[in-house]
C-alpha cells in the first residue's frame, strides 16, 4: 500500500498542475461554460478547491449529516482570492494525511457519504487525487473550447 509521504507528494504535484491550468484562464472567461448544465470555469475551480474541506471531514470520520461548505454564499471574485480562501482548508487536509500511519492507510475503512461505497483509507486518498486530475483534464477541454492557449503542465 501507499504511505503518507507518497500521498502528499502526489497531492502537491496534482495541485501544482491544476494551478498552472487555472492561471491560464483569462478573467473574461471566468463565467464561461461549455453548455447550460455545466459548471462555469470558476465554479469548476471552486469545486476542486472546496472539496478539500469535505475530504478532510470524510477521512477523519466526521459527521457530515449537517455538512455546510465554507464557500456557501461566497461570491466569486478572482482566482487569487479563491486560492487564498482555500489555503487553510488545503493545509488542514494535508496535515491530516501527514498524520496517517501505514496501518491506518491499509486498514481503516472509509465510507463515501455520496454513494456509500467502502474503500480503504489509502485507496480513498488516491481516488481523491484522481478526482482532481480528472477535473484538470476537463479544464483543459474548457480552455480548448474557449480558444485559449493551454498552459504546459507536462514538465
Amino acid at each position: 500500500m501507499v504511505d503518507a509521504d507518497f500521498l502528499l507528494s502526489n497531492f502537491h504535484e496534482i495541485r501544482r498542475r491544476s494551478i498552472l491550468l487555472w492561471r491560464g484562464l483569462p478573467e473574461e472567461h471566468y463565467f464561461w461554460r461549455p453548455d447550460p448544465q455545466a459548471m462555469t470555469a470558476m465554479e469548476h475551480i471552486r469545486h476542486v478547491l472546496a472539496a478539500d474541506y469535505g475530504w478532510n471531514m470524510i477521512v477523519n470520520g466526521a459527521d457530515m449529516t449537517n455538512y455546510r461548505s465554507p464557500w456557501e454564499g461566497r461570491p466569486f471574485t478572482d482566482l487569487n482570492d479563491e486560492l487564498a480562501f482555500a489555503e487553510p482548508f488545503r493545509l488542514e487536509f494535508l496535515e491530516s494525511v501527514k498524520q496517517f500511519t501505514p496501518t491506518q492507510l491499509s486498514n481503516t475503512e472509509i465510507i463515501h457519504p455520496g454513494n456509500g461505497t467502502k474503500k480503504l483509507l489509502g485507496d480513498y486518498l488516491l481516488r481523491i487525487g484522481y478526482h482532481e486530475a480528472v477535473h484538470a483534464g476537463q479544464f483543459i477541454g474548457y480552455l480548448r473550447a474557449m480558444g485559449v492557449e493551454r498552459p504546459f503542465i507536462w514538465d
